[in-house]
């Protein structure tokens, strides 16, 4: 079929009709970007009606872990490469996440699924379609070997899973095509022929290459590119299918401001998907971008293009150990030979070079300390590097804390949280410190807390201070205070996620849940809101919208 047709309106209403579904708004996030998990798809629906088709991670037919991180990195400004690696649930658990998301009537739930055959493509449609508006058919991820790019560079395979999938389910799909081929057109031409509803378009460009001080970044070491440095490419290759077909294009890639959506739409697409440019904004910061992006269509203004955070910083510095300090066998404090301007709440990021890389809380920020505990490969690793290692960091990330004025503040924490409460209480230098530990050598840097705050320990053998859980003891000391001291109290607890929920559970006796302020030990990968591995209950991403995460944030 050629077709030369530029004119999106046919596809995509002034009343934003998609594939048969009257939507709110004519954006999406592509697949793999923030809507990966139900809570912040439900948050999104909740909270950015512009957003009117909700694309979600890609499906497989078994769960993933994907890549050990880093698995995103930044080579220049506004461009980014990434190897996630496919992370996802399988399609039978996502299944049960979907059936509980509440779907406003005006948006689209764009599912994303892939397979490594065929049949395991249609297999996981099957499971998915039931509670989805349309299927995405990654075929196109350029750092999953079996699983998308080689299939999608295949005409003749295009077609026969797409004609598979649609002989299979009774709604729209949409195959989502990779940029990395001789002819575009000519791949859109075999979806379409094989019953593809509509096409999205693009996928990351590569596999590329990205080394920082000597070292592969990526731990995948080959990723895909994203951002603006591949505009021009996506913009071609939409030409190129609005050339060759006449169904709906969902486009994607270096969209970031409202120009970049009106070159597109003079190409022909009719739904925008905007992705790397929503790195590091926040869930406020996110809702406003895509209300000023409305209003800049409307009125023909770019305002939305000062929004974008170009000072994340995702770059490396190295740094040298100088002591190695043990707790225990499987706790130690690690002190650097250079500072980090680190704000109390913000965190930052290790990274071994071929092992992976993790966030931490600084417990000192001059000299830069660390503790870290043993509870996987890299802290295992880490914990074994003899003075002189160079160990290089990225960041900080996060929101700082700033606590109000005249406040009495009550800070809980365990395991390696004491680090972070520890940087409130020096900053503040009027705060509790609720310490809790199983055991009494499993305790660090009390003379350091007690020298800033008043100390509170509970051990669970009763080895040092209070015998029993922190929990206990919290509100053991919180009835003793008069109820003028109570109004003036705002908690930071920062742990493991059991503690923390103990601990709410007894600080909302005592204060309205908004100055209850909790950082649990949520698995954080990107650090800049891009991945949503950090995502809490309520949707919100911990590392933007926290650490410290307040009201119902559990």
């Amino acid at each position: 079929m050629i077709c030369d047709q530029r004119n999106p309106e046919n596809h995509l209403s002034q009343h934003n009709n998609f594939l048969g579904k009257s939507v709110s708004g004519p954006f999406t996030i592509p697949s793999g970007i923030i809507t990966t998990a139900a809570p912040i798809i439900q948050r999104l629906f909740n909270q950015v009606p512009q957003i009117g088709i909700v694309t979600t991670k890609s499906i497989g037919p078994i769960p993933r872990e994907g890549n050990r991180e880093p698995i995103m990195t930044q080579y220049a400004p506004g461009c980014f490469m990434n190897a996630v690696g496919l992370t996802n649930p399988g399609a039978d658990e996502a299944a049960k996440q979907l059936s509980e998301l509440e779907i406003p009537a005006d948006r689209f739930l764009l599912t994303s699924v892939f397979g490594g055959s065929v049949a395991e493509i249609v297999e996981v449609a099957l499971k998915l379609a039931p509670f989805s508006d349309g299927l995405e058919l990654n075929l196109s991820c350029p750092h999953a070997t079996g699983y998308g790019m080689d299939m999608g560079q295949d005409a003749a395979l295009v077609n026969e899973i797409t004609q598979a999938v649609k002989a299979a389910i009774d709604i729209p799909v949409v195959p989502k095509l990779t940029p990395n081929v001789p002819n575009i057109g000519e791949i859109a031409s075999a979806a379409v022929e094989g019953g593809a509803d509509a096409i999205c378009a693009i996928n990351t460009v590569g596999p590329a290459y990205f080394t920082a001080h000597g070292h592969t970044v990526l731990t995948n070491k080959l990723g895909g590119m994203s951002g603006r440095g591949i505009l021009p490419v996506a913009l071609k290759c939409v030409k190129e299918i609005r050339e060759a077909v006449d169904v709906p294009i969902i486009a994607c890639g270096g969209i970031s401001n409202a120009d970049d959506v009106r070159a597109f739409k003079h190409e022909g697409a009719n739904v925008f998907g905007i992705g790397s440019a929503l790195t590091g904004l926040d869930s406020d910061a996110l809702a406003k971008y895509f209300q000023s992006l409305q209003e800049d269509l409307a009125s023909d203004a770019n305002t939305t293009a000062t929004l974008i955070r170009d000072d994340v910083d995702m770059g490396f510095r190295s740094f040298k150990i100088v002591r190695n300090v043990k707790v225990t066998d499987d706790i130690s404090i690690l002190t650097f030979d250079d500072k980090l301007d680190v704000k109390a709440g913000e965190f930052v990021f290790a990274w071994l070079p071929g092992i992976g890389e993790k966030p931490f809380s600084a417990l000192t920020d001059d000299p830069l300390s660390l503790v870290v505990i043993d509870v996987g490969i890299f802290t295992h690793q880490l914990l074994q590097l003899e003075v002189g290692t160079e160990v290089f960091f990225r960041g900080m990330y996060g929101v700082s804390v700033n606590p109000p004025e005249n406040a009495r503040i009550v800070t809980v924490a365990g395991g390696t949280g004491l680090a972070a409460v520890y940087q409130i209480a020096r900053d503040v230098k009027k705060a509790d410190i609720f310490l809790g530990a199983r055991s009494k050598d499993r305790l660090y840097f009390t003379e350091e807390c007690d020298a800033i705050a008043n100390i509170h320990t509970a051990t669970d053998d009763g080895s040092e201070g209070y015998h029993g859980v922190v929990t206990e003891l919290l509100e053991e000391k919180l009835l003793e205070l008069s109820e003028t001291e109570r109004e003036a109290l705002v908690f930071y607890n920062c742990g493991p996620a059991p503690m923390i929920l103990a601990a709410e559970v007894v600080e909302k006796k005592f204060v309205a849940p908004d100055r209850i302020f909790s950082a649990i030990d949520y698995m954080t990968k990107c650090g800049v809101g891009v991945c949503g591995a950090c995502h809490s209950p309520d949707g919100r991403r911990l590392c933007v919208d926290g650490p410290f995460l307040a009201g119902e944030s559990s």
